[in-house]
């Protein structure tokens, strides 16, 4: 992040599925919004009350765009985190209007109320990422010790 950059996480669930689009350039971009709504407890009533939603539209870049879009789904609950964004513009009749929006860092699924298995990406040389088959890091060398070393030099 830069100096003057507002960080922020978000806890909240996803309106509807990650879009995935790309920009004239063949950059990876997914938009989707995270509407996060604070609960309390009502002691008098005995009963837990949403309070006003916040809808914030995220925009996510590149591979964690990719990795959003095949991995989240409408209703998942997420943890995401980025910059607080402020966009603003004129409508055709002349008003200034704005928005607040999240350009996401990275964002993934809420394990407080669910299970996830994550399957590392690779990237290939074009820089897009691909499924590993045999992750390398995961498996011990051919001949290596049981503590993972071996005597040949790694050259």
């Amino acid at each position: 992040m830069s100096v003057g950059e507002t960080p922020i996480t978000v806890v909240g669930n996803l309106t509807d599925d990650p879009e995935l689009r790309f920009t004239n350039t063949g950059v990876a971009m997914a938009r989707f919004t995270i509407a996060s709504t604070p609960r309390t407890y009502d002691k008098t009533s005995g009963q837990w009350r949403d309070g006003t939603a916040l809808f914030l539209r995220a925009t996510a870049w590149r591979e964690v765009a990719e990795h959003a879009t095949e991995s989240l789904t409408k209703g998942m609950r997420v943890v995401a985190t980025g910059r607080l964004v402020q966009h603003n513009w004129q409508t055709p009749e002349g008003e200034n209007r704005s928005m607040l929006g999240l350009d996401l860092e990275d964002i993934g699924p809420s394990l407080k109320f669910a299970t996830a298995k994550v399957t590392k990406a690779q990237r290939n040389g074009s820089g897009a990422p691909t499924e590993r088959q045999n992750d390398q890091w995961s498996t011990a060398a051919p001949g290596a010790t049981p503590a993972g070393f071996t005597a040949e030099p790694p050259f």
